[in-house]
């Protein structure tokens, strides 16, 4: 790991003249490294691309001085987008630990990474701590913050009811305390929906993995107690989540914010009233399945936590309750601003079918009551499609639960356990099919429609639609285009930036991230997943500084990006786990 350094070597390339970066850049290869036994490819890029056929690659010590191995190029493929030509290089047989780089011809060099075990430690404990950085209502002292320690923001004791969430206990312009939680993205306000998936990927990766979970240290608060890591920051946020649900009827609000988004000022400079909004059906249902979900895994540390794996499951059976009597409360922001005061411009998280919602609260209060009623109360499988999650689409979580805990289904659930499992491996074949053409070698990017906002979350949720499917299978195929997708999010793409800001070589240092603006350091907040590539960035943020519209090239390195830059905690989520489930799995390879 590099935390924002650029390499001496690299710098002074850079000041050695204009070709010096391109040339460092013709190579795009995950800048962190590889694990000994696994695959390991590079990617060449721009004039190295054209050698003569028959040309090969070389594995170099980091000065350059000494080839330690050699291996041929691929034959050229096309980018379909830019038409731009590639060449891989392909040197999985190369296993010795150490520090090296991939050099092509003359001039064509990569970054310096590792080879190495546990190679993707610290990617996994650093983006598990950037949810540590977007905390509310607590300081972060340097002890644990390092450079970027704050003083607490937001300590949302005093929240306004507004009036599209008013109820005879609770009228408008009451008050109700509702603190902790994370900051949801760049901005300071805090989301039940997009909480959901966070959520829900978090303590599935517990679920799933429970013992690298448990290894993982992130110098927060809580470390060295008896819950992993995972777990204490897990719940910071839900217990926000908790005071969301009104406890007269179970309903739970939309969302906690501010009339409109803050200024780029530190968290403590935010002092603007703060509202709850609207209760919905979405809300409601994303928390049901988050809190059925917390109550299986917090279950087993009562002592600890005595009576918050009881509550959790109460108040999911109570959200279902009110969902059930309330299944078109959809989230209209247009249309609560034409009838109430203050009007609300921040993020909608609006969705017009609530039916992937029923889907995933469903499976997770029948997972966890073992209860028929819940299995039978909607069709868990309309048809065969298996949608990748993201916050607008959680049905798939669902059957990446049931799946989890087959040998532990009732006899109605494991009759479903074929369909089950063919909804997922279907998945990840579809993902899988043409990644053998594709310029990047990575699932990712063999379709325009990968290049959306928050595509680094699409590579990071297409590597955990394979892990599953891995984990079913034990088809390494899945988990090698996993792995590439890692190596995608870390640097091997079209535009050779390791998403992760702090972690490689070339990294984002202007996030659209308020604390990475406001605070005055040149680096921004490390561990936070950047966006990444936009095909329509420019249509949405207005940004000055595009370049290109070729999907998989629009990005830009600059804090008024939010379409191509902004960070966000359901983007970091599936990132913890691919890094985290890939460390765990290294030795399947």
């Amino acid at each position: 790991m590099r935390l924002y350094v650029y390499s001496l070597c690299a710098f002074l390339l850079t000041l050695s003249g204009s070709q010096a970066q391109p040339a460092i850049e013709s190579v795009r290869l995950n800048q962190i490294g590889f694990y000994p036994d696994a695959p390991k490819v590079a990617v060449v890029i721009g004039e190295a691309a054209y050698e003569p056929a028959g040309s090969t690659f070389q594995i170099t010590t980091p000065d350059g001085k000494t080839v330690l191995f050699t291996g041929p190029l691929s034959e050229p493929r096309r980018n379909e987008f830019s038409g731009r030509m590639t060449r891989l290089a392909d040197f999985s047989a190369f296993k010795t630990p150490g520090t090296y780089r991939v050099a092509v011809g003359r001039m064509a060099r990569s970054y310096p990474f590792q080879i190495n075990v546990n190679v993707h430690r610290d990617v996994a404990v650093g983006s598990l701590k950037g949810f540590y950085f977007q905390r509310t209502a607590i300081d972060l002292p340097e002890k644990h913050a390092g450079r970027w320690h704050r003083p607490a923001g937001h300590p949302d004791t005093r929240i306004l009811v507004h009036p599209s969430a008013a109820s005879a206990t609770r009228p408008a312009g009451s008050t109700l305390a509702s603190p902790l939680g994370w900051y949801d993205a760049g901005d300071y306000n805090k989301y039940i929906v997009n909480s959901g998936i966070t959520m829900g990927t978090l303590l599935s990766l517990y679920e799933d993995f429970p013992d690298l979970c448990r290894a993982l240290n992130t110098n927060i608060p809580e470390s060295g107690n008896r819950l992993p890591d995972l777990l204490d920051e897990s719940l910071w946020n839900l217990r926000w989540m908790l005071t969301m649900q009104d406890p007269a009827d179970g309903g739970v609000y939309h969302k906690l914010t501010n009339p409109r988004f803050d200024g780029m000022v530190m968290p403590d400079k935010a002092v603007k009233e703060r509202y709850v909004v609207q209760k919905s059906v979405t809300a409601a249902l994303d928390f049901a399945a988050v809190m059925a979900q917390a109550s299986r895994v917090f279950r087993p540390f009562g002592r600890e936590l005595p009576g918050l794996a009881d509550s959790c499951r109460a108040a999911a059976v109570r959200a279902w309750g009110w969902a059930k009597q309330n299944p078109n409360a959809l989230y209209d922001q247009d249309a609560i601003n034409r009838q109430f005061d203050p009007d609300i411009s921040t993020g909608t998280y609006g969705d017009r079918d609530a039916s992937d919602e029923w889907i995933w609260a469903a499976a997770e209060l029948y997972l966890t009551t073992k209860d028929d009623a819940y299995y039978t109360a909607v069709n868990l499988f309309p048809d065969t499609k298996t949608p990748l999650p993201s916050w607008a689409q959680v049905r798939t979580l669902a059957y990446y639960s049931l799946a989890r805990f087959s040998k532990e289904l009732t006899a109605r659930g494991k009759a479903d356990l074929p369909k089950i499992n063919g909804h997922l491996v279907s998945q990840a074949d579809s993902l899988l099919a043409g990644t053998d053409k594709q310029a990047y070698g990575t699932v990712m990017g063999r379709s325009a429609r990968d290049f959306i906002w928050g595509s680094s979350a699409v590579a990071a949720n297409q590597g955990i639609a394979l892990i599953q499917a891995y984990r079913l299978t034990k088809n390494r195929r899945y988990l090698t285009a996993a792995l590439g997708n890692l190596d995608y999010l870390l640097g091997r793409n079209s535009v050779g930036y390791s998403f992760l800001t702090g972690f490689g070589d070339k990294t984002p240092l202007r996030p659209h991230h308020r604390p990475s603006v406001a605070d005055g350091i040149d680096e921004p907040v490390p561990g936070l997943l950047s966006g990444g590539t936009n095909a329509r960035a420019a249509q949405q943020d207005k940004c000055a500084g595009y370049a290109t519209n070729i999907p998989d090239e629009v990005f830009i390195d600059a804090d008024c990006s939010y379409a191509s830059n902004e960070i966000a905690i359901n983007w970091n989520a599936p990132m913890v786990y691919l890094a985290t489930a890939i460390e765990a799995l290294q030795r399947s390879f």
